[in-house]
């Protein structure tokens, strides 16, 4: 094979083990003599436990051992999970088995091991748990005026905060003032594979393999409810069926798991089934937003106000950071003077809050661009005029934002632009005129949306190191953890670009916190700009090094030293016929020097990179919808998008994540939403009833891309998984609110179910 370089769309090596069969899911890992390990969890969404009786359980035909979080304490293990953001963490902190009080349907109660999945499921239908109700706290409408959920707190408003140095805005001055309230709504993630994971131990270590977002972060959270030193256990992943953002946290069931394999003296392995997962796999969203949005009637925006209310679930863990994104993102890419905002975060009695994908920022691009779409509709503009008049301009680059987050680099008009002349509004309205004219039953809606993100925003550095090995091949180990992104086709071209060696000779390797020094979470859309950007910058080292070695062996000044990109081979400059060392002679160089003291490679350098800041990328979405009248159906037409993310390493990765991100966003604007009835029950706890687009339910999609790099990393690039979460939901609602305009309608919550969109048109009248 070839090399390959920035900018090249090289096809993705790590899906050829995947699509031929050869994979190494937790599920089919081969343990020898694995034990089953199911759980006991809350029917109840909030109640007492008075009393366990697992006596008819651990006699049961199979069952090794039982558990509950009374023998937890007896062995002296925590109570809670470590390592979450919790507010309040001695009253709101997730129990690793719910010892007094269950806060969730879902809540994992009691720990069974047995020789078989049949045989444990049978044994838990033994366990009797009594239980006292509590109060039910559900809507987060009037969730922070009910009955508090965690009693040490006393309220279930568990934070409240204000933008700092800023006041709540007068809107008395302004021309148009227009305030509403809307909801973003409750999802579940819904990967493919659910939280999986297995435990043993061996020679008095632990060893533990599961379905995560970085193998490092797991382990610090392990060792530390263990009481271990890090070296006292090791963390492996391999392939995963996606997360999404939703398995980054350690989940109380993954903690118990080594306890299990340590009472069983067996490997223990946990594969949940999907109504397990649905209720204890984090929920995501679920936010109230109420703004009022002001300005001029030319179309000038002025001010912005919003208060946020964030739904945490029974224990906070990611839906506060959420929030904040959701606050700290406004007024997006746009010059509006004004801007205040308050947040709540509540406790309520559903599952946990965790990320998924965008953690914030579709929250705040939903708000926004209903926001404007309403303040256009009261001023009789079409919101692309809106867009116009009031972008933030090139030569204001980089700016602070009212949220404290600095845009760093990009053209916003230009991406409007090219938006509207791949879209070709005119046609779209013309056809729109005509069945508005004609009295169709069909009618078709035009919606927009313009968001700008933030990437590499969580902190802490990636780690990369560049392996030379004696045939002259390279091994990449990557502290990133990769779940479907293209990290090592990636990693891969990073290396090949520097080295002019051919792909099918460098190999990655990540996941395993035995071989690879250190690491951090998948998440954040961080990966190209922090590990990619480490991983470039021991390349580079280490070709100064060959250089130097190349340098000695041909006998010439190291400044003379040529690497030849094209052949892969070091020469000296100025002399073409002169001598070469290729890949394979400059290691065996470095091997007769001493080589390296660990692994099977002759030399290494490796390097760690955190950016002096995030990035800031941005897009113009546009959606195009038809909207049966007789019966609220909504088909989707056409997506359109522009994104830019500055420097591409690999195009087509590119913009396969943002079909990615675009399909989950269509699947929150038109299907999705997990929905509990008054006393905690779940009501779409299955994927018959929590529905999703098929392939069927979404159009080719239009996909662009404009290339303004980053000054804050090494390669230019800015995160790109995301972004299509954060446009694609404001632009199809909008669309489908604009489809229905005449009728009177001026909003529809999400989810536009059929359903919700023919009650907007009966309630309009």
């Amino acid at each position: 094979m070839t090399t390959s370089r920035t900018g090249d769309s090289l096809p993705r090596v790590e899906d050829v083990h995947l699509l031929t069969g050869d994979t190494d899911f937790v599920a089919n890992t081969d343990l020898e003599n694995v034990a089953v390990a199911h759980f006991v969890t809350s029917p109840m969404a909030h109640a007492r436990i008075t009393s366990i009786d697992t006596s008819d359980a651990a006699s049961s035909p199979g069952v090794l051992a039982v558990v509950t979080g009374a023998d937890l304490a007896a062995a002296g293990r925590p109570e809670f999970v470590p390592g979450h953001m919790a507010p309040h963490p001695d009253g709101t902190a997730v129990p690793v088995l719910a010892r007094s009080v269950v806060r969730h349907v879902g809540e994992a109660i009691v720990a069974i091991v047995a020789e078989s999945e049949a045989a444990a499921v049978d044994a838990a239908e033994l366990v009797v748990i009594d239980f006292e109700p509590l109060d039910v706290v559900i809507d987060l409408a009037t969730a922070h005026e009910a009955t508090p959920i965690h009693e040490h707190v006393g309220t279930n408003v568990l934070v409240r905060e204000e933008r700092p140095d800023s006041e709540p805005i007068d809107f008395s001055g302004f021309g148009v003032v227009v305030e509403a309230t809307v909801n973003n709504n409750r999802v579940h993630p819904a990967p493919i594979e659910t939280r999986v994971a297995s435990a043993q131990w061996i020679d008095g270590r632990l060893h533990f393999h599961v379905a995560c977002q970085g193998v490092h972060p797991v382990r610090k959270r392990i060792a530390e409810w263990y009481g271990l030193e890090l070296n006292q256990l090791v963390v492996t992943t391999s392939d995963v069926g996606g997360s999404f953002g939703a398995k980054a946290p350690t989940y109380p069931e993954d903690l118990v798991l080594g306890h299990l394999s340590q009472l069983v003296d067996r490997p223990v392995r946990w594969t949940p089934p999907r109504s397990a997962d649905m209720v204890g796999l984090g929920h995501s969203r679920a936010q109230i937003h109420q703004f009022t949005i002001a300005g001029d009637r030319d179309g000038t925006m002025r001010a912005i106000q919003t208060h946020v209310r964030t739904d945490v679930g029974a224990y906070p863990r990611v839906g506060l950071a959420q929030a904040r994104n959701a606050t700290r993102m406004l007024p997006g890419p746009f010059n509006i003077e004004h801007v205040h905002w308050t947040l709540d975060a509540v406790a309520t009695n559903t599952t946990p809050i965790v990320a998924y994908r965008g953690a914030g920022r579709p929250e705040s691009g939903a708000l926004l661009n209903r926001a404007i779409a309403l303040f256009a509709a009261e001023i009789g503009m079409d919101p692309i005029e809106v867009f116009r008049k009031n972008l933030i301009q090139p030569d204001q680059l980089p700016l602070l934002s009212a949220g404290g987050v600095t845009y760093d680099s990009g053209d916003y008009p230009q991406c409007l632009e090219v938006l509207l002349e791949k879209l070709g509004p005119d046609a779209v309205r013309s056809e729109q005129a005509e069945r508005r004219a004609a009295g169709d039953p069909v009618q078709l809606g035009i919606g927009f949306a313009m968001f700008v993100d933030r990437t590499a925003g969580i902190l802490g550095a990636e780690y990369g190191a560049l392996h030379l090995q004696p045939d002259g091949s390279f091994l990449v180990h990557t502290g990133s953890s990769p779940y479907g992104q293209g990290h090592y086709t990636t990693w891969i071209q990073l290396v090949s670009e520097r080295t002019g060696v051919p792909v099918d000779k460098i190999s990655v390797f990540h996941g395993d916190t035995d071989v690879v020094a250190r690491g951090g979470n998948t998440g954040g859309s961080r990966s190209a700009q922090k590990a990619g950007s480490a991983l470039a910058i021991a390349t580079d080292q280490l070709v100064t090094e060959a250089k130097e070695q190349a340098a000695a062996e041909l006998e010439a000044s190291v400044d003379d030293i040529v690497l030849d990109l094209e052949s892969g081979e070091f020469h000296v400059a100025g002399a073409p016929g002169a001598a070469s060392l290729g890949w394979a002679e400059v290691a065996s160089a470095f091997a007769a020097d001493g080589g390296s003291d660990e692994g099977d490679w002759v030399h290494s350098c490796e390097a760690d990179f955190e950016p002096d800041n995030h990035s800031v990328p941005y897009g113009a979405y546009a959606a195009v919808v038809e909207v049966d009248t007789d019966t609220g159906a909504v088909t989707l037409r056409r997506m359109v998008t522009v994104d830019d993310a500055g420097t591409m390493i690999n195009p087509m990765i590119v913009l396969g994540q943002v079909h990615g991100a675009v399909v989950q966003g269509i699947g929150q604007a038109l299907y999705e939403e997990f929905i509990y009835d008054a006393d905690g029950n779940p009501l779409t706890g299955s994927l018959l009833d929590y529905t999703m687009p098929s392939a069927a339910e979404v159009p080719s999609l239009e996909a662009f891309m404009t290339e303004h790099p980053t000054p804050n990393n090494p390669l230019g690039t800015k995160g790109i998984g995301e972004s299509g979460c954060i446009g694609s939901v404001p632009a199809i609602q909008n669309a489908v609110v604009d489809a229905l305009a005449p009728l009177g309608v001026r909003h529809i919550e999400l989810p536009l179910t059929p359903q919700r969109v023919w009650r907007a048109m009966a309630a309009a009248g």
